[in-house]
């Protein structure tokens, strides 16, 4: 696992990934990539020769992750921060089972 940074709201308990948060000298280490798989240029390359200079720094996190990158994740975690949110749930939870009557029949 790349060693990131993550930020997480406390009050909800739900993990929001954001870009790792690098010192400048990551730029030096980019800039001496050679391209890897797929003839793509990988950070994590950078990262692995940026541990030889200095320390990088990760939250291990321990919860649920979505992957908001996919279509179904991204809805997942839509209808579990919708059911957990004190403005949203009720009127929520009311319109899901709505649609699961309306599907069934």
């Amino acid at each position: 696992m790349p060693n990131t940074t993550y930020s997480v709201p406390e009050k909800l308990g739900i993990l929001i990934a954001t870009e790792p948060i690098f010192t400048p000298s990551i730029f030096q280490h980019i800039t001496n990539l050679k391209p890897g798989a797929g003839g793509e240029y990988q950070l994590t390359d950078a990262i692995q020769v940026l541990l030889n200079h200095e320390a990088v720094y990760a939250y291990a996190y321990d919860g649920i992750r979505y992957d908001c990158g996919s279509k179904i994740g991204f809805l997942k975690a839509t209808v579990e921060l919708a059911l957990r949110h004190p403005e949203t749930k009720d009127e929520f939870k009311k319109y899901l089972s709505e649609m699961h009557q309306t599907s069934a029949t």
